[in-house]
């Protein structure tokens, strides 16, 4: 349990250093495409990927590229989200993604889905309504944002984690090969489109940024390698570690939000967090 604690840690640190962007007037988009290279280096060194099994004719190239854009593109958005709507619902958002790939089992694959699965799957989409803060705001635009954000993020990681189970049903090349080649991928899409930024003058290269950047790589790997690190030390208990992960982070989030940036819940919010871990209990239970 250590490794999903250590997991839990780093996915909360990397939600702290975006909500502290604006603060210290850190650009996110710049951020994010330095995070890869650093993601993407020690994917490298520790897993040592070897791509000499890979065959373009059978790889899922056309996922890999799906990945290569989404990533990056997520990643700014779950910055806005945090940066409008905070750390706490974000987070929520975040982890509330997972019934999205259940969903698309049920209806796509036809995979039988239980009763107690379904119940879960509907009680985190009643706690998705809760905690959107439908209020918050006095201008039009900050509304829109209060909710359109965190909406965004539950379908964007809904869909990256569909993608993801895609891959790893790829027996040409081991998961972690796999995941090297999106994270490069992600880096290259990323900084060309940044080059273009600066080349047409709608952005200049700053080395807070890049700094930056490159601790939100550090973190972010750390969150992928300790949840790893988690499902082989507990290979017999893969729902206690998607549980433990995924509740964590609510709570933790939750914890930080509240207490170290005064973010503000109402009843319902507070009432939807409570129903979301509720909810992710019942689908690890489900199995």
């Amino acid at each position: 349990m250590v490794f999903v604690l250590l997991s839990i840690c780093c996915s909360v640190i990397v939600s702290i250093l975006l909500k502290l962007a604006k603060r210290y007037e850190i650009n996110i988009p710049q951020a994010v495409v330095w995070n890869y290279p650093v993601a993407a280096f020690f994917t490298f060194i520790i897993y040592r990927p070897d791509l000499t099994g890979l065959h373009i004719a059978t790889a899922p190239v056309t996922v890999y590229l799906l990945l290569g854009i989404l990533l990056p593109s997520l990643f700014v958005i779950l910055g806005l989200s945090v940066r409008y709507t905070g750390i706490v619902r974000t987070d929520l958002a975040q982890r509330l993604s997972l019934f999205i790939p259940l969903l698309t089992a049920f209806l796509f694959f036809k995979e039988q889905v239980s009763m107690i699965k379904l119940t879960g799957i509907i009680m985190g989409f009643i706690a998705i309504v809760c905690t959107i803060p439908w209020q918050k705001g006095t201008r039009k635009s900050e509304k829109l944002a209060s909710w359109i954000y965190p909406l965004m993020v539950f379908a964007g990681m809904g869909v990256i984690d569909v993608l993801f189970k895609q891959i790893a049903v790829y027996r040409g090349l081991p998961y972690t090969t796999s995941l090297f080649i999106v994270l490069l991928l992600a880096f290259i899409i990323s900084v060309i489109t940044l080059v273009l930024f600066i080349v047409t003058g709608k952005a200049k290269f700053n080395w807070v940024n890049f700094v930056s950047g490159l601790i939100l790589g550090f973190f972010n790997f750390g969150n992928i390698l300790f949840y790893l690190k988690a499902h082989r030390a507990l290979p017999e208990n893969p729902s206690l570690v998607f549980s433990a992960m995924n509740i964590g982070v609510i709570v933790a989030g939750a914890i930080v939000g509240v207490f170290l940036f005064k973010e503000r819940l109402s009843i319902v919010n507070k009432i939807g967090i409570v129903i979301a871990v509720i909810s992710i209990l019942v689908i690890s239970l489900a199995g």
